[in-house]
């Protein structure tokens, strides 16, 4: 990956011009990864398209010049998933082993949390998983989705009470 520091620095700190020179060369390693993270080489594009966007608005936000590469990956990969759940019109839910269900030791709670989770409608599943699962920020969530984040909250809450509901039957 192309990772020169100053060019990076400059563009967090608000260089508009280093930053449109920083994304013209990261588009081919994000192309690149997209390509091997994501299904279609139209999803790629796609993916690629969205984290140009968000690195345009969050460049910012990022902690030290040398975490760049990966946090492009992370973008990339993030937003591939994305796609991908939109294709398949559905959350996968965690495997097994998720630190979430460590918390659970009760024999059998763990199919029933899977249960009760895969019965919410899609809106709410998708907001529980990106959130308690995937540990997505609000924000992120909202922007992932194109809601507002009261919207995310709302469906977070209400997720959970249906969940709670759930267990309790």
């Amino acid at each position: 990956m192309s990772n020169d520091p100053t060019l990076i620095e400059a563009a967090r700190h608000g260089d508009e011009a280093a930053l449109v020179r920083l994304l013209q060369t990261s588009q081919p390693d994000m192309q690149r990864i997209a390509s091997t993270q994501c299904m279609s080489s139209a999803d790629a594009d796609d993916a690629v398209q969205e984290t140009l966007l968000i690195v345009y608005r969050r460049i910012g936000a990022l902690r030290t010049v040398t975490s760049y590469s990966a946090w492009l990956f992370s973008i990339v990969r993030r937003e591939c998933r994305r796609l991908m759940r939109r294709i398949r019109g559905q959350v996968e839910l965690p495997a097994d082993d998720h630190p979430i269900f460590a918390y659970y030791t009760t024999p059998g709670l763990h199919a029933d949390l899977a249960a009760a989770i895969q019965s919410l409608p899609d809106k709410y599943r998708e907001a529980i998983v990106l959130r308690d699962f995937e540990e997505y920020s609000i924000a992120e969530i909202a922007n992932d989705l194109r809601l507002t984040r009261e919207a995310v909250k709302s469906r977070i809450h209400r997720g959970r009470v249906m969940i709670r509901e759930y267990l309790q039957d």
